[in-house]
């Protein structure tokens, strides 16, 4: 966690706006990933990775959301001005105040994972006297859709040995290997991931009515009445899939739908080959990573040439090996997430594009 700077630099104090201070200015805010819009105009916000991002001209920020269970952190330009962990159920108004005068990028990251419940984002405001300015949307977009690997459950934990509470107190969603790739190409962001979900079959066989796919529709995990209609102004260059891990990494129990291994192989590449078409038909124009363990790697394989018979040159298979999963319950840890984060970054570079990644940082 990052210190608060305490002489010379910005303040920060929570505080409620009282009846004698000035009507805030409202900023507009991007959002990075997807949220259901409340009637009061908030957003319920629960897939991992979520941020939001907002310009002003002025001295002070406010942010104002709510949250039980999250972790997030706030920024300005760049700079971590604020972690929120366990701020309870009670709305967090934060002020940011002691800017140096101009214009500033204010950043609210969620850190965690939610599968159930996320936060609700309120909004950001400015003074009467200072100026919200409209957001930049980057002009590159990568979505990556996966599992806890994508989530980076535990990611920051200094022992593979994790209870509950440590797994998502530990896990830090911004450091895992999905942003870190899109740091490098000045990309937004989206995390459809879901810790313990596969294609067909979830981890040690839980859950066997649901999957990745099946909530990969709905604007937040734990909601199936709120489906996305679709953005037309999300429309990303890259997709990115890491799925398999929880379908084999487990053995088959008695009563399981699948009677053997190499009848859940077919299962998972007939639902896979058939979740990348429903992709294709809402993202032709984007590339595709297809990656793998070597445990199920040769079956990804198989469904990237599947994929790329029906639309040709639009999969890209990578097989990643060498972690040491040091992270919570042998799950990738900070190092792991750098080092798929450089295999992806180096075959990005290959595509034609026309990206080239910044230096790692």
């Amino acid at each position: 966690m990052t210190n608060l700077p305490r002489v010379g630099q910005a303040t920060v104090a929570l505080m409620a706006l009282t009846a004698a201070a000035p009507a805030p200015r409202p900023v507009s805010a991007y959002l990075g990933g997807r949220a259901v819009q409340q009637a009061d105009g908030s957003l319920s916000i629960g897939w991992p990775g979520a941020y939001l991002e907002g310009r002003f001209t002025g001295t002070a920020v406010r942010v104002r959301f709510q949250t039980s269970t999250d972790h997030l952190r706030l920024l300005i330009d760049g700079e971590e001005k604020r972690r929120f962990d366990h701020p309870g159920p009670d709305p967090v108004d934060a002020v940011v105040g002691g800017l140096r005068p101009g214009t500033h990028v204010v950043r609210l990251e969620k850190l965690t994972e939610s599968q159930e419940g996320g936060f609700r984002f309120i909004g950001f405001y400015t003074a009467a006297d200072a100026k919200p300015l409209p957001p930049r949307p980057r002009a590159r977009q990568i979505e990556f859709i996966g599992d806890s690997y994508t989530v980076g459950y535990g990611n920051t934990s200094p022992t593979a040995t994790c209870t509950r509470q440590e797994i998502h107190d530990t896990t830090d969603s911004q450091r895992a290997f999905g942003p870190l790739v899109a740091r490098r190409f000045d990309a937004d962001y989206r995390l459809n991931a879901y810790s313990g979900f596969g294609i067909v079959r979830n981890y040690n066989g839980t859950s066997p009515t649901r999957s990745l796919p099946i909530v990969y529709p709905q604007l937040k995990p734990d909601d199936a009445t709120h489906l996305d209609p679709g953005d037309p102004k999300w429309r990303p260059q890259l997709l990115v899939v890491n799925l398999g891990t929880n379908d084999f990494s487990t053995d088959l129990h008695a009563g399981e739908q699948w009677p053997d291994l190499p009848a859940l192989q077919t299962a998972y590449r007939q639902r896979y080959v058939s979740f990348l078409t429903e992709l294709h038909a809402k993202q032709p124009q984007a590339r595709v990573i297809l990656m793998g363990k070597p445990q199920f790697y040769d079956q990804v394989a198989q469904v990237s040439t599947a994929v790329n018979a029906r639309f040709p040159g639009w999969t890209t298979p990578v097989r990643f090996d060498g972690l040491a999963y040091s992270g919570c319950n042998a799950h990738p840890s900070m190092a792991d997430d750098r080092i798929l984060a450089e295999l992806l970054v180096g075959t990005i570079n290959k595509f034609p594009l026309g990206w080239r990644a910044a230096p790692a940082r």
